[in-house]
């Protein structure tokens, strides 16, 4: 799995006119499924998500707070384009990420990890397979590609 996370102050998510989601201070999780993943790969990343320090404490250290510490939220989306290769030619490949029915499996059972780490209710989503439009003030900007399991490529 696959996930670029982002500090924001806000973020939201709208399909069809209709607001999905929305959050205030916290965390953007963009987040893919690469064929082979598992559970374990899912649990791997939920946790560094709640776990990376992103903010500074009171006393001025650099990076020493969680979106747990600073009692954020979190917004999590699916984004199977996160897997595209585009070495060659000028049109995406998305023969890395997983077929629709794993991914959406294994990105809800993602979110309810995230979820049971942290606060149900301060953990929100997107809609799966949807065209959706995603909003974000973001916070720094602060903007972090992580990774669980082998390295895409070495798939």
């Amino acid at each position: 799995m696959k996930a670029i996370i982002q500090r924001v102050r806000s973020a939201s998510v709208t399909v069809e006119k209709q607001l999905v989601s929305s959050i205030g201070r916290g965390v953007l999780v963009f987040a893919a499924v690469a064929p082979g993943d598992t559970a374990k790969e899912a649990d791997s990343l939920a946790t560094k998500v709640v776990r990376m320090k992103l903010w500074d404490d009171e006393d001025g250290g650099r990076w020493q707070r969680s979106v747990t510490d600073i009692e954020g939220e979190v917004l999590c989306v699916s984004q199977f384009t996160l897997l595209a290769k585009t070495k060659k030619g000028t049109r995406p490949d998305f023969h890395g990420a997983a077929n629709p029915e794993q991914a959406r499996q294994l990105y809800h059972y993602f979110v309810q990890k995230v979820k049971d780490l942290y606060l149900a209710d301060r953990v929100k989503d997107g809609k799966f397979q949807a065209m959706m439009e995603v909003a974000l003030v973001n916070d720094g900007p602060v903007t972090l590609e992580l990774q669980a399991g082998a390295p895409v490529s070495e798939r």
